[in-house]
């Protein structure tokens, strides 16, 4: 059993092209993935400027690729962050909400995701805030699925670090206020989860009263650590058993939108090979599939030091990789050399001002 499959463009830093974002689902969507859901963070008028219109050419762009989707049969979806709109909730803030969810709706939007992460959340009507906000969207939005990111999306104490100390049941209360329709988006135990578990979604569930739909930050890279690093590896940790407790399995993508691939198509192969899945099988079968075999083979001899060894480890190296991959000509090769040239870093202000 494979549950819901979901593309997810929603990391900090340089955002995907147009043309990348129309290949991945050309190139997904034949594997199960069947819904993309736009939210880069670098993205201003679904974020900090939200209240902004769309320039033109931009809300054409994101049409077309609307258009692209449904001849592929992905569902597109959109990613709107309100930023802090629930901390200033007293104004009309109806009007402009309405006038963006009716630009979504020209470009298509099928799926809206309303999202209250990466912002501050200690308030103690929180919950009772987001609810009215989602409530309002869904009522005025001509998308048939509605779904929402908790500002808490995670047990992961590091949110309560960064956005002020959750509110007590917060995500109990946001659960118990949402329409059963609405998802609810979870990352796991962690914000960049290892593993999830039966008996942990099962407790999410219980909490939220709905199976919650994992965002899942797997191969994502950005933030100020992680652009050392190239996501390649197969996914585990994913058990094809929890299917049945999840609402669906989007995958936050890396920066890098063609090496994005390999471990997207063995989150696939997870789900339909259940027990006879092999995580180094699958990882072998995606490289061939995305990068041909030469290419393939020269990434597998080189993985320990793609994933684990990060950028500022490479010394000498990092030149000698450089030429090595430069002698492919293949788009992912290209991305393996930009990202040795330092192409996707993230610096914390950058985080801090999309």
């Amino acid at each position: 059993m494979t549950p819901p499959l979901a593309l997810i463009e929603g990391f900090f830093g340089r955002p995907w092209s147009w043309p990348d974002r129309h290949e991945a689902v050309r190139f997904l969507a034949p594997h199960g993935y069947g819904a993309y859901l736009y939210a880069p963070k670098a993205d201003p008028w679904l974020r900090r400027r939200w209240q902004e219109p769309y320039p033109a050419e931009t809300l054409a762009a994101l049409a077309e690729f609307g258009a692209a989707c449904r001849g592929a049969g992905v569902r597109l979806g959109a990613g709107l962050s309100p930023f802090e709109l629930h901390l200033h909730a007293e104004g009309d803030w109806q009007t402009p909400l309405d006038a963006k969810l009716a630009q979504l709706d020209e470009a298509g939007v099928e799926d809206l995701a309303i999202l209250f992460d990466d912002m501050r959340g200690d308030v103690p009507d929180l919950a009772e805030r987001q609810a009215e906000i989602v409530h309002h969207a869904a009522e005025h939005s001509g998308a048939s699925t509605l779904l929402c990111c908790p500002s808490y999306y995670s047990d992961d104490p590091i949110l309560d670090t960064a956005f002020g100390e959750r509110p007590a049941f917060y995500l109990e209360q946001l659960g118990r206020l949402l329409d059963p329709s609405i998802h609810i988006l979870w990352t796991g135990e962690e914000v960049v989860s290892r593993e999830y578990s039966p008996g942990h979604l099962a407790r999410v569930a219980g909490a939220i009263g709905r199976k919650p739909f994992l965002w899942d930050n797997y191969p994502v890279n950005d933030g100020a650590r992680m652009p050392q690093h190239l996501h390649l590896r197969a996914f585990t940790g994913r058990p094809a058993t929890i299917a049945a407790q999840i609402a669906g399995h989007g995958i936050n993508l890396a920066s890098q939108p063609v090496l994005s691939r390999i471990p997207a198509l063995t989150l696939a192969q997870s789900y339909a090979r259940g027990d006879a899945y092999e995580y180094g099988a699958a990882f072998d079968f995606a490289a061939a599939a995305v990068l041909g075999e030469p290419l393939a083979e020269r990434v597998r001899r080189d993985l320990l030091t793609l994933q684990d060894r990060g950028l500022d480890r490479l010394a000498e190296r990092r030149a000698t990789l450089r030429d090595r991959y430069a002698a492919f000509d293949h788009p992912a090769a290209r991305e393996i050399v930009a990202w040795l040239d330092g192409a996707w870093d993230v610096t914390d202000e950058l985080v801090q001002t999309q």
